[in-house]
């Protein structure tokens, strides 16, 4: 898999951030950092915003954000409009995320799921396809103009 990817962060994500870079760079996953490397208290916005300003210029194909809930990564992520930021604490629910969401930043709650989930969510999420059809005209509605 040929893809750019990027990672961010807040304090409560810090150990399953660096073990999900390790493991997408085994999958030949380029991965660019975009959160703290430490346990110091700060906030998720400093760190989403630049990454779904990536996705969305196209910098990066995909992005995952992890903090405590992933209430707050994905309330910021999903402020911009080329992002489609889904919340994700089972492998299933990543797999729906992907199949009728096409969601192309995945968030995980890093105080409520293992490292193991973290990591099988990632994967699920990863190797899954957008399913189309009815979808899509929901998708297409995101972006509210109002």
């Amino acid at each position: 898999m040929n893809m750019k990817l990027g990672i961010c962060n807040d304090h409560a994500g810090v150990e399953y951030k660096f073990a999900i870079i390790k493991h997408l760079q085994e999958r030949g996953i380029e991965v660019k950092n975009f959160g703290t490397d430490t346990t110091d208290s700060m906030d998720y916005t400093d760190v989403a915003h630049p990454l779904a300003s990536a996705v969305e210029s196209g910098e990066l194909e995909k992005g995952i954000a992890l903090c405590g809930t992933g209430n707050g990564m994905a309330m910021s992520l999903n402020h911009h409009k080329g992002i489609r930021a889904g919340l994700a604490w089972s492998k299933e629910i990543g797999a729906l995320v992907k199949q009728h969401n096409n969601a192309n930043v995945l968030v995980m709650p890093a105080r409520f799921i293992s490292l193991e989930t973290a990591l099988e969510i990632v994967d699920t999420w990863l190797d899954e396809e957008f399913a189309g059809g009815r979808h899509e005209r929901r998708i297409a509605k995101i972006p509210f103009e109002g």
